[in-house]
């Protein structure tokens, strides 16, 4: 099965600030979000229900979890979207991971994807990384878009890839970045680019 596509934003510079939406707020983790991050991942990534459970087991129960960096963006205090602050090892200071963006369908429109991303961007500048990665899929053509417009670049991580961004590209109507794509290797030291690339 072919990987996910992964996208880099080389570095935490320039971010822009966090302006929600009138009506919505953003916050983090609190003790019980477990049940709120099952029904927003579940809505917004369909397949299978989660549960509380589930968020413990992927999320709040595992080593690299930091409830500081557990965004949601909520709508008169119910949690609509999220995205957490991730990172591929305990001990991993410099690259972090936007992980599990969603929102849920009734409140897409918003840009609430971008704002809790951008969210875990500020969280990861504010702690001394140096840039950030993220996985996504080629259906995923709405959030690729906001991750662009947030500076995420493509990188190419497996064979055949180039194809499959070049498909991406041609449905939003937008240039191929090919230079771009090719000049986050040469802006990345050598040990940023064996973990985003890995």
């Amino acid at each position: 099965m072919p990987r996910q596509l992964r996208m880099v934003r080389p570095n935490l510079k320039d971010l822009p600030e966090l302006k929600l939406p009138a009506g919505y707020d953003i916050r983090t983790y609190r003790k019980g979000d477990e049940v709120h991050w099952a029904r927003i991942i579940s809505d917004s990534f369909g397949g299978r229900e989660r549960t509380a459970e589930d968020t413990q087991s992927e999320i709040t129960g595992r080593n690299v979890f930091v409830p500081d960096g557990f965004y949601f963006a909520t709508h008169r205090g119910t949690p609509v979207g999220t995205a957490c602050a991730w990172r591929q090892s305990v001990d991993e200071k410099d690259v972090g991971y936007v992980h599990m963006v969603g929102v849920v369908t009734e409140h897409t429109g918003h840009k609430l994807g971008k704002w809790v991303s951008l969210a875990v961007l500020h969280y990861f500048r504010d702690n001394g990384f140096r840039c950030s990665m993220l996985d996504t899929d080629d259906f995923r053509v709405p959030a690729i878009k906001t991750y662009l417009n947030l500076g995420f670049i493509p990188v190419y991580v497996e064979e055949g890839q180039s194809e499959r961004w070049r498909k991406i590209f041609e449905n939003l109507k937008l240039p191929h970045p090919s230079a771009q794509i090719a000049n986050v290797k040469e802006t990345l030291s050598e040990e940023l680019w064996s973990k985003v690339s890995r």
